[in-house]
């Protein structure tokens, strides 16, 4: 198998010397698939310290998937700059991993396909401004989030607003949900219409250069895996652009199948017992994108 691309797995950091032992599965299916594992300090990333990050990743050493923890795309930025210096690159750039890891970069290419979105950054404004920005929704019961992550395990305090156009209760959970962010507040706030949904759990779909290599269940209920079609998915994700990404699929109340979160892959959660094996395979031997095979951006 010639091998082309390594793997940035997050470091232990009692064990620095070993991957993160969340991801340690990971990297012995990568080890086995023949690819090549280095080492980054993600606590040295998120304190702003990039060169330290990436101090042990040897230098000219080739292009690099990243695997591990979320990381804020301005931090993934620098990562990106720290690596260049040391002659490398990663094969997923700042740009590709915003577009994929923030709502406002996919939603255009996905539009049809997902819940209504609206958004807007910080600083977010008073109660009148919210106020605005829902009603393009219209009426009925909505959800809060940022650009990357929901509170849905806090549901009704900081998630579900019943009707989006009770203002009171609409600015109740913003500032509730806003108030448990804090400081990791991702961007800004995305208010979308609520969608039901039948029990069955989402399929996460894994997608490299706009091809599906694996489909798992959600983390959050590994023991359900549903089977949705992906023709139009297939299309959305070849408009959006970047090689590694995932989208998760769930079946809404009246059988149209929609896409509930995009992710970019380095960060997405592997469900307990997926066997990954042969999505890490491809992705090392994952050559560079064909020239002029990059689609047309969808636009935010």
């Amino acid at each position: 198998m010639s091998v082309r691309n390594g793997f940035l797995f997050c470091a232990d950091p009692l064990r620095p010397n070993r991957p993160d032992p969340h991801f340690a599965g990971e990297a012995a299916a990568v080890r086995e698939a023949g690819g090549r594992v280095a080492l980054i300090d993600h606590d040295a990333l998120l304190a702003g310290d990039a060169a330290g990050a990436g101090a042990r990743v040897v230098r000219d050493s080739g292009p690099y998937w990243y695997r591990g923890w979320m990381i804020p795309s301005a931090r993934y930025a620098e990562l990106e700059e720290a690596l260049a210096l040391r002659g490398c690159a990663l094969l997923t750039g700042a740009a590709d991993y915003r577009l994929a890891h923030e709502l406002p970069g996919w939603y255009g290419a996905f539009a049809h396909l997902t819940p209504h979105s609206v958004w807007r950054g910080t600083p977010l404004g008073g109660p009148g401004e919210l106020v605005a920005l829902a009603a393009p929704l219209g009426r009925g019961p909505g959800i809060v989030k940022d650009f990357v992550k929901s509170r849905k395990h806090e549901w009704h305090e900081a998630c579900f607003v019943p009707e989006l156009t009770d203002r009171g209760r609409l600015v109740s959970v913003v500032g509730r949900f806003v108030g448990l962010q804090g400081e990791d507040l991702a961007g800004g706030v995305v208010l979308r219409t609520f969608e039901p949904f039948v029990p069955g759990g989402e399929a996460r779909v894994w997608w490299l250069d706009g091809e599906p290599v694996l489909v798992t269940a959600h983390p959050d209920t590994p023991d359900r895996l549903p089977d949705p079609p992906l023709g139009p998915v297939r299309e959305a994700v070849r408009r959006l652009g970047p090689r590694w990404v995932t989208t998760d699929l769930a079946l809404r109340e009246d059988g149209a199948w929609r896409v509930v979160e995009v992710g970019d892959g380095q960060v997405s959660g592997l469900p307990a017992g997926a066997g990954a094996g042969e999505l890490f395979a491809a992705l090392a031997t994952a050559g560079p994108r064909a020239r002029g095979s990059a689609p047309d951006r969808a636009a935010p």
